[in-house]
């Protein structure tokens, strides 16, 4: 059902509007995921390995500013969810505006610290200076046109509340195709190295942050953007803070954390952080189904839960959940089938080949703990919940990890041990998040009911 410009995931079947909903973010994510592919791919193939080991190298510092601006963007998209599946126009207007001022505020802090903390956070990883060079050209890029890419993101956020989750995937399907072409034309053509894949990569944002605002700016839906009303409004920023915060504050720790596993990996030289950005690159494929699973439900629970229809919420996370399984269950077969050819893609050095196909094949059989993790967080921000689902996270995904590594690294000089930090963080954060999750349903189910 389609109102005022958006969709209605309150009504219909549940497995149509779930699925329906995630096929369109699961291509977008895909698409996404392309930007670095990529350039990873282009560069270990035209480069060298150093340049593959380059790009991966800068992932977690990256992801690190990204993943708390995406946060604030999923608290964004809960309280435009909510208000838009009760049909409040007039909050629906303030949630848009006070969104899109708060990104275009917090895009020129996010470019001034990137740009400024590029050579600290590399030498803080322990960059090899094999590799530190090549590092700081492609951040410093990326970092000065980061805005673009938090521009898109909450603009997508605000098309997804609403129940379209076409429209993202099409724009990052056309700065997709731009960034591959100038990555053959800046890479491979120009030998501009790794700086051309960043260039590459910003232009294509830029071109996505621009269709996503214009589709807002056109479109005759409650959640048009009208320019001369951008403002910020306290009471949803409040409401967006209040949600959001958590959310981003976790995806931000985890994602420092996550330097820090970085600069352990680094001490193991070049040929085995090429296989560590491969493995990565491909990890965030194989999630792909799992966190569009994860968006899904989040829109889904927030827009049932906006018209007090409890059941139909925790109906929704139930099926989620089925498919999230099921998806692991059909990506983790080839994966360990063929994960050498897919390390190869990248690098073929037998070296780099024989950590990555490793990394693969050990990492793959937990990915059914990551879809349990994904679809119960999901649901609960749905709810406007994200503090103690937060606080587990950060418990699995940062502290715990840490502590693990200090120790296991002070005894033992094992790539392997370190690997085992991941996917032991998992089982911690999926156990928790499960009994947190059987524990808030009866809440919700008061806080919502009529």
């Amino acid at each position: 059902m389609a109102s005022k410009g958006g969709t209605l995931m309150t009504e219909g079947n549940i497995w149509s509007r779930i699925i329906k909903f995630a096929l369109p973010l699961m291509l977008g994510y895909l698409f996404q995921q392309l930007y670095t592919a990529v350039d990873s791919i282009i560069v270990g193939n035209f480069v060298s390995k150093q340049a593959l080991a380059a790009v991966g190298t800068t992932t977690p510092i990256v992801n690190m500013l990204i993943g708390f601006f995406t946060g604030l963007s999923s608290g964004a998209s809960v309280v435009i969810a909510r208000n838009f599946g009760a049909q409040n126009e007039k909050k629906v207007q303030d949630a848009v505006h006070t969104a899109i001022g708060m990104i275009f505020i917090l895009s020129i802090f996010a470019t001034a610290i990137g740009v400024f903390m590029v050579p600290y956070m590399l030498r803080f990883m322990k960059t090899p200076d094999d590799v530190f060079t090549e590092s700081e050209t492609y951040l410093t890029i990326y970092f000065a046109g980061i805005a673009s890419l938090m521009i898109y993101n909450m603009g997508a956020a605000i098309l997804r509340a609403v129940g379209d989750s076409k429209k993202p995937l099409y724009f990052l399907i056309a700065s997709s195709v731009v960034n591959v072409v100038f990555d053959l034309i800046f890479v491979v053509a120009f030998k501009m190295g790794v700086a051309g894949a960043a260039y590459a990569t910003v232009i294509s944002q830029i071109i996505s942050a621009a269709l996503v605002l214009i589709t807002l700016t056109k479109t005759n839906g409650i959640f048009k953007i009208h320019w001369n009303k951008v403002k910020m409004h306290s009471y949803v920023m409040k409401e967006i803070l209040h949600i959001g915060f958590p959310t981003a504050l976790q995806q931000s720790i985890t994602s420092f954390s996550n330097v820090f596993v970085q600069s352990y990996i680094n001490s193991f030289g070049s040929s085995v952080m090429a296989a560590w950005s491969a493995y990565i690159k491909i990890d965030h494929f194989a999630i792909i189904p799992l966190d569009s699973i994860a968006m899904s439900i989040t829109t889904f629970v927030g827009q049932n839960l906006g018209v007090k229809n409890v059941k139909r919420a925790e109906k929704g996370t139930k099926y989620a959940a089925i498919l999230a399984i099921a998806a692991t269950a059909a990506i983790s077969v080839p994966i360990i089938i063929f994960a050498p050819n897919l390390i190869m893609l990248f690098n073929k050095e037998a070296e780099v080949v024989e950590y990555g196909m490793f990394l693969l094949r050990f990492m793959t059989p937990f990915y059914s703990l990551v879809a349990i993790n994904s679809v119960l967080s999901g649901a609960l921000c749905g709810s406007g919940e994200t503090r103690v689902p937060t606080a587990i996270r950060l418990f699995s995904f940062v502290v715990f990890r840490q502590i693990y590594l200090f120790f296991v690294t002070q005894y033992t000089e094992s790539f392997v041990a370190v690997a085992l930090g991941y996917p032991l963080g998992w089982i911690i954060s999926a156990v928790f998040g499960t009994i947190y999750y059987m524990h808030k349903k009866r809440e919700i189910e008061i806080r919502f009911s009529d």
